[in-house]
């Protein structure tokens, strides 16, 4: 039986991938994610459904749009395998069951809002927003997240990380967060509840400025702006998994 729940927990994480491409691609170019069915971007042409199994129909093109020929970006199987993966994991980490639907739709979320806000520098309200109210929803069915955890994180993340760009605009004079980021790290908060949100703004801080320092060695970071929501988005993922381990590390290793 345990054999069977991954297997298809796997399955139906390769088929979510799939349709993440779509939100991914569509999403930020405001196009429907229902119609028209899927297409290549570059002659148009209409995909098949054998040609549109998850990361089987990659392998069997070779790559290559079976129209014109154009290579197919990597990133399309892998944001499948990535789906399958996540899948396997949430139901690992939470059991199969409610808990593991509430955190495996959290994930998927923050694969697509990473991905579009790394090509973009934009996160869509239409993913964060919305998701605001899931993971208020999850609190209350979820033992280990209570409603007021999660309604505290929801303000604490958003208000906090706006409060940051606040001050950053009024030391530097120019903007230093967008409204994006606050309002997906509401969206964070409201599914980790109040006592990870400082951890994941810490994470994702840190690993925002080892990037900056690379841009900066390799004579771009004047000119290029990072996309802070790229590195909430991950650090939210490991969080959720690891979150508890880390602040029960960090209290007992120091003392508290």
């Amino acid at each position: 039986m345990t054999a069977f729940i991954y297997a298809s927990a796997a399955i139906f994480g390769l088929m979510v991938g799939s349709f993440l491409n779509v939100v991914i691609y569509r999403v930020p170019r405001r196009l429907s994610v229902v119609r028209p069915r899927s297409f290549c971007p570059r002659c148009r042409a209409k995909i098949s459904w054998y040609g549109n199994v998850p990361v089987a129909s990659f392998i069997a093109l070779r790559g290559r749009c079976r129209g014109c020929g154009e290579r197919i970006a990597i990133r399309y199987p892998l944001v499948e395998a990535a789906g399958a993966a996540l899948a396997l994991a949430a139901v690992y980490r939470f059991g199969f069951g409610v808990d593991a639907a509430f955190a495996y739709a959290f994930l998927m979320a923050l694969m697509a809002i990473t991905l579009i806000d790394w090509d973009f520098r934009s996160i869509p309200d239409g993913l964060s927003i919305p998701f605001i109210v899931v993971g208020l929803g999850w609190s209350l069915v979820n033992p280990g997240l209570t409603l007021a955890s999660s309604a505290l994180g929801a303000l604490a993340g958003g208000g906090g990380l706006y409060a940051i760009g606040a001050l950053y605009k009024l030391a530097r004079k120019t903007e230093g967060m967008g409204g994006g980021d606050v309002k997906l790290m509401a969206m964070i908060g409201a599914f980790l509840g109040i006592k990870l949100v400082v951890p994941v703004i810490l994470i994702a801080s840190f690993a925002g400025t080892l990037y900056a320092v690379v841009l900066l060695k390799s004579g771009k970071g004047a000119k290029t702006a990072v996309a802070f929501g790229s590195f909430l988005a991950p650090a939210a993922a490991a969080c959720l998994f690891f979150g508890e381990r880390l602040l029960d590390w960090y209290f007992t290793g120091f003392g508290w």
